[in-house]
């Protein structure tokens, strides 16, 4: 392999391993947040209804369970919380090696120097492989996208691949989100009137 495809394949391996940590991070923050965070949201929601008695009970009910569902398909992931802890910090590590090589590369001329540099490029691609978990929480590739593209130094990737807002920076799954709640929601304003 060349040096300027070698560069390549670092970059594009950097984008996977750096995407994959933090996905698996954004899956340790949902399991350890949203449980808390419904206990505040219903809590607060509790006292504000002792205060506002005015507030429709059949609504309320049913925004409460869909948070208990949530806080129970949220649950089942709790027993793993710290794997994908420990799987996120590992990825971490070798998206920083492969960042280190990446560097390395760029400045080496020599073709023994490339071919040590492929070899440790194969272990770092084992080893991410061995610390991958494949099971993901829901909407945790949303998350991943916020702290992998605005959270994480990715100026190396960027100068091998060029990452464009709408087709790499914004979750497909949530273009299509958003513009079915504003069609749903044009739908819903025209039969109302």
């Amino acid at each position: 392999m060349n040096k300027k495809d070698f560069l390549k394949a670092i970059a594009e391996r950097g984008y996977d391993v750096g995407f994959g940590a933090k996905k698996h991070f954004a899956t340790f923050d949902i399991i350890d947040k949203i449980p808390g965070l419904i206990g505040f949201l219903s809590i607060s929601f509790g006292i504000i209804s002792l205060a506002i008695t005015d507030i429709e009970s059949n609504f309320v009910s049913a925004i409460f369970i869909m948070l208990g569902v949530a806080s129970l398909y949220v649950g089942f992931y709790n027993h793993s919380k710290e794997d994908y802890r420990k799987s996120g910090e590992a990825l971490l590590q070798i998206y920083y090696s492969l960042k280190n090589l990446y560097l390395t590369v760029k400045d080496t001329e020599d073709a023994e120097s490339l071919a040590q540099c492929q070899k440790e490029f194969s272990e770092l691609e084992k080893s991410m492989f061995l610390n991958s978990i494949s099971k993901q929480i829901l909407l945790s590739g949303w998350a991943a996208h916020y702290k992998f593209f605005w959270e994480l130094q990715i100026a190396w990737i960027e100068e091998q691949r060029e990452f464009r807002f709408f087709r790499d920076k914004i979750p497909l799954s949530l273009t299509i989100s958003i513009v079915a709640v504003v069609i749903g929601l044009i739908l819903y304003a025209c039969c109302v009137s």
